[in-house]
């Protein structure tokens, strides 16, 4: 099993969201996040002082699939998330090692 994990722009969260859909994702994690990257947050001017936003808000998604269905995931997040501009955000997928569905004792791949 996969844990892909994507950090996007919060605007892009319904067209991610159906292109999960699209190849087959049942489920999913949201969470609203604050970050920055490589640009170091995002400068503003509020009454004439510049000031820097260290912290951009963001939206984490996460996924756990078979590890047949990793690869589809990961395209389909890519594709729909992009803007082609700075702060699109990033996708990171690690391995998961067990996973148990709480209700029914399901393991594995029956569990997801």
């Amino acid at each position: 099993m996969k844990k892909v994990e994507a950090i996007i722009k919060p605007f892009k969260l319904d067209e991610v969201k159906d292109a999960l859909s699209e190849v087959g994702v049942q489920g999913m994690t949201v969470t609203e996040v604050k970050g920055f990257g490589r640009t170091g947050g995002k400068k503003e001017v509020y009454r004439g002082s510049a000031y820097v936003v260290d912290f951009v808000p963001k939206v984490k998604i996460e996924v756990v699939v078979a590890d047949s269905q990793a690869q589809s995931v990961l395209d389909a997040v890519e594709k729909s998330a992009k803007t082609g501009r700075i702060g699109d955000g990033k996708i990171f997928v690690t391995s998961v090692d067990q996973a148990v569905r709480i209700r029914t004792g399901e393991q594995g791949d029956d569990a997801i």
